[in-house]
């Protein structure tokens, strides 16, 4: 009874959120009420709901601050000086330019979003493409790239709604993926580079390039502060990964510093945390949403009589390398689910069913954030983030996916290979 109440609940997730019939965070409020309720949970369900609001709780405020933390170091210009620098390094070499970019989209992704990455680093990057006559797909390919690998680190997204879902500290899914990430990252380079040198038969003789593509805004910069504000921002990273102190609360501090320092009329220190409070707040409330979802889920024992009964029909030695077989299938999953369906529906099933064959269920989530929404978001139809690569380079959605993808996919395993070989991932 319990495990079909289970099923009933993912699959109507699925269904009202990939429709487009509810929004996410309703359908993960409602949804797992209701069929609770079917299941005879009354009072309970209060129970299920408050620990898993308790379990999220330092995940979500994490995003919160870290959203708010990297928007005021946008603000005060903390970024624009890394972008000219970049735009200069590339000059007219179609191979320079090609990395420039993905270096560029790298360093402009630190805030998470996929939108700012390709709003700032296409409208940058365009005319010199045109001027150069290389493939805006080539454009669009390596952002994507860069940003996707980017996603993968402890405040993106995927990463954030994966240590949900399992109920683990962001550090402890994350940092074991260290190199083999830093290992993407320069995959992404070389496939950048490569592309370059593929263009180089169109390069033009002279360029004019343009190295500031927008006017300053005076009143919010802080130039001044540059030093400071990168200091600032290795510190905060290398406190994390360190894990000497929890996530939420190295970013709830730096944020306040970075507010503090950057803009201490405590009038412009509003204005500021109300120009990013949109962000941050949609995405709490999906994290929130969640821990209602998983909380009913797992205190009820649907997870468990779902993973019991899958069990039964999973032979040993497909169960036993379920967290690999979850990294393979990874990235093209982004063309199936959307973030909220994969993390909040299927994560939690995949990895309860991966500790029944003695695999660790965090490896299963590692395994997951190598593509599911982070290599693949910028190709899936499922995103806004990708219409909007598209819409910024002109180009096709097919054309974009045709090139992109086999790269994206190549990216993702060159993460899986590195994670079996330092024992992130076991086999």
């Amino acid at each position: 009874m319990l495990a079909w109440l289970g099923l009933l609940t993912i699959c109507a997730l699925l269904f009202l959120v990939m429709s487009k019939k509810m929004a996410a965070v309703v359908a993960l409020i409602l949804v797992p009420i209701v069929t609770a309720l079917l299941g005879g949970f009354t009072t309970e369900i209060i129970t299920f709901v408050t620990d898993g609001l308790k379990s999220i709780a330092p995940t979500g405020v994490m995003f919160i601050f870290a959203i708010l933390f990297f928007g005021i170091l946008t603000d005060a210009g903390t970024f624009k000086p890394l972008i000219r620098s970049l735009l200069s390094f590339a000059g007219n070499d179609p191979s320079r330019v090609a990395v420039a970019t993905a270096l560029l989209a790298m360093a402009v992704h630190l805030d998470g979003s996929g939108a700012v990455t390709f709003l700032v680093t296409i409208p940058a990057l365009l005319p010199l493409y045109d001027s150069l006559q290389m493939k805006r797909t080539t454009l669009a390919t390596i952002a994507a790239l860069s940003a996707g690998t980017m996603n993968i680190l402890p405040w993106g997204g995927p990463t954030i709604r994966a240590a949900t879902a399992l109920e683990v500290n962001v550090t402890e899914l994350f940092n074991p993926l260290l190199i083999p990430v830093i290992g993407g990252l320069l995959t992404v380079l070389v496939i950048a580079y490569l592309l370059g040198r593929k263009e180089k038969k169109f390069k033009t003789s002279q360029v004019e390039i343009e190295v500031q593509s927008e006017q300053p805004n005076t009143d919010l910069e802080r130039p001044k502060l540059y030093y400071f504000n990168i200091a600032l921002v290795l510190i905060a990273v290398a406190t994390l990964i360190s894990g000497i102190a929890p996530p939420h609360l190295i970013f709830m501090v730096a944020f306040a510093i970075s507010l503090m320092i950057n803009y201490p009329n405590p009038k412009d220190q509003g204005e500021r945390i109300n120009a990013h409070a949109k962000a941050a707040l949609l995405m709490a409330s999906i994290l929130f949403a969640a821990g209602c979802f998983t909380g009913i889920l797992k205190g009820s024992g649907m997870i468990n009589a779902m993973a019991e009964g899958a069990v039964a029909y999973i032979p040993d030695s497909i169960g036993n390398h379920l967290a690999i077989i979850t990294g393979v299938l990874s990235m093209p999953a982004s063309l199936l689910f959307d973030p909220d369906s994969f993390y909040f529906g299927i994560l939690p099933l995949l990895s309860t069913t991966a500790s029944h064959f003695d695999v660790d269920a965090i490896e299963v989530g590692r395994a997951a954030i190598m593509g599911q929404m982070t290599t693949g978001f910028p190709v899936s139809p499922l995103t806004g983030s990708t219409y909007l690569l598209i819409g910024l380079t002109g180009i096709e959605l097919g054309d974009h996916q045709k090139k992109t993808i086999p790269l994206a996919f190549l990216v993702t395993i060159v993460i899986l290979v590195l994670s079996l070989f330092i024992g992130a991932i076991s086999w």
